[in-house]
């Protein structure tokens, strides 16, 4: 068995493929729609991981409550917080908290895409 993807749910599927895509650099591999789940869906990557974007075409979407500690949450590695978080911010993109070093020596910060999903940004200490 191997794990093959990660998905969540979103209001507006194509401004949530503009989301990932512009600021966190997933490519877009495929849009679809399902008549009979009622749902169109879009599958996104980044470093061969796979993403999944689903919209329900109902308007069945409650967005989900923001509250520490944060979960769930996806999380995605930088090699450089400072200038991750910078382009968030020059992006207008909320923060959740500012980045936070661990006795370990790594750094993360929270921030929330268009409908609240929380994701992560993580430096690992070298």
């Amino acid at each position: 068995m191997k794990y093959d993807h990660t998905a969540v749910q979103v209001s507006d599927i194509d401004a949530s493929i503009e989301f990932y895509t512009t600021n966190l650099g997933l490519t877009l591999k495929s849009v679809e729609v399902s008549d009979s789940l009622h749902i169109k869906f879009a599958f996104l990557e980044i470093n061969g991981s796979k993403f999944e974007l689903i919209e329900d075409l109902r308007g069945n979407f409650k967005k989900p409550q923001l509250s520490a500690p944060f979960c769930p949450h996806f999380c995605f590695e930088v090699d450089d917080m400072d200038t991750a978080v910078k382009q968030l911010r020059d992006a207008g993109i909320e923060l959740l908290s500012e980045p936070t070093a661990c006795v370990a020596g790594e750094i993360f910060v929270y921030f929330k895409d268009p409908d609240n999903n929380v994701l992560e940004f993580i430096q690992w200490k070298d």
